[in-house]
């Protein structure tokens, strides 16, 4: 009998009446039982929510500072609302371009489409009415320009990174790593309804920050990238070249962090000097690791990375909570 399973089992009578025997039916979900809850799980993974946790991550605190000192719920909860629909958007957008390289990976090769759990024009659809939603939601719940951001942050992940740098060079993910750092204009302008330059410099963090963090994950699946024929860095180059630029744009990111410093409190002072120092401690140890022959754990890296820029962010987000006095406020 499909969809139905029996059990049997016994059961002990005490002061010694014996046992007896006992049938269970239970009835298993059906065909479209399990379509009806796989499927939406299915369109949930397409959004790859994992992803969007930078979106929370940058946008918050960016807010906090754009309006240092007060905390306004309804608009941080209304924008964060609308950037998750265009993340959501975009990330659905590159699981239909990249389809195809999808099934070539083993880390890619359970997502949606590569295993055709959802139609290839159904994700597109349903990636296109996410964006749709997400500029019309920010247009009527915080202005016009974070609804535009957000479209140009869509479109810029599409077409410029997806389709034409992925496959084509190993600077993608410089280039393309600028639709990440659209949050925080995004979060800016739903404030101000303007572009500061705070703004500008968090967006540098994230830029400078996301070629070390994407290029340790590559480094660990780098016969993934070959097989799918994407030429990431670590797949054209030495691992010496990738550590050394690695520890590059460390440095960088570090500096972006306090280049933000005159127009903030010393909490995030502290905080950025702190959580920078131990970045860069990371980056040189993996650097060197690999000048001296040594088995490297590059995934260490990409996961720590994580946490530093989730430090940097919290110590912001207090940071403007309190509203403390600026350093720029003791320099002037």
């Amino acid at each position: 009998m499909r969809g139905v399973r029996v059990r049997i089992g016994q059961q002990r009578h005490g002061h010694g009446h014996g046992v007896s025997s006992s049938v269970a039916v239970e009835q298993e979900p059906t065909a479209p039982q399990r379509r009806a809850i796989s499927l939406p799980l299915a369109y949930l993974a397409l959004t790859k929510p994992r992803v969007i946790e930078l979106l929370l991550v940058a946008t918050i605190p960016t807010m906090l500072l754009a309006s240092r000192g007060t905390v306004d719920i309804g608009l941080i909860a209304a924008t964060l609302f609308g950037g998750w629909l265009g993340a959501a958007s975009a990330n659905t957008l590159n699981c239909v371009a990249d389809a195809d390289i999808d099934k070539l990976m083993k880390r890619t090769a359970r997502r949606p489409l590569a295993r055709e759990a959802v139609p290839t024009s159904h994700a597109f659809v349903f990636g296109v009415v996410l964006g749709l939603g997400s500029f019309a939601w920010l247009w009527w719940q915080a202005n016009l320009l974070s609804g535009l951001l957000v479209v140009g942050t869509i479109l810029f992940y599409v077409f410029v990174y997806t389709l034409g740098l992925k496959r084509r060079t190993s600077q993608n993910v410089i280039w393309g790593g600028a639709a990440g750092c659209m949050p925080v204009l995004v979060g800016w302008a739903a404030v101000t309804g303007s572009i500061g330059w705070q703004a500008i410099v968090l967006f540098s963090v994230i830029f400078f920050w996301t070629p070390p963090h994407t290029w340790a994950l590559a480094m660990r699946y780098k016969e993934d990238y070959r097989a799918a024929g994407v030429p990431m860095l670590p797949v054209v180059a030495t691992e010496e070249k990738v550590t050394k630029q690695i520890v590059v744009y460390t440095w960088l990111t570090v500096f972006a962090t306090l280049a933000l410093v005159p127009a903030t409190g010393a909490i995030y002072a502290a905080v950025a000097l702190v959580a920078g120092a131990w970045f860069l401690l990371m980056a040189h140890q993996l650097y060197s690791g690999v000048k001296r022959g040594e088995s490297v754990k590059p995934l260490r890296l990409f996961l720590q990375s994580n946490n530093y820029l989730a430090v940097v962010f919290c110590g912001l987000a207090i940071d403007s909570v309190l509203g403390w006095s600026t350093v720029g406020d003791f320099l002037s």
